[in-house]
């Protein structure tokens, strides 16, 4: 899935074996966030794109 918010475009994913989030910045695949929950990764994201 794709989403918008905060002028950064993301995908979620999950990865089963380290069971937790990533949130992926699509314009730049090598931008990813993990967190345990979606908000978190989302969160982690939008903190380092700072």
């Amino acid at each position: 899935m794709t989403f918008t918010k905060a002028a950064i475009e993301y995908r979620i994913a999950f990865d089963s074996v380290k069971n937790e989030f990533l949130a992926i910045d699509v314009r730049d695949e090598n931008h990813v966030a993990f967190g345990v929950t979606i908000e978190q990764a989302i969160t982690n994201l939008k903190n380092s794109h700072e």
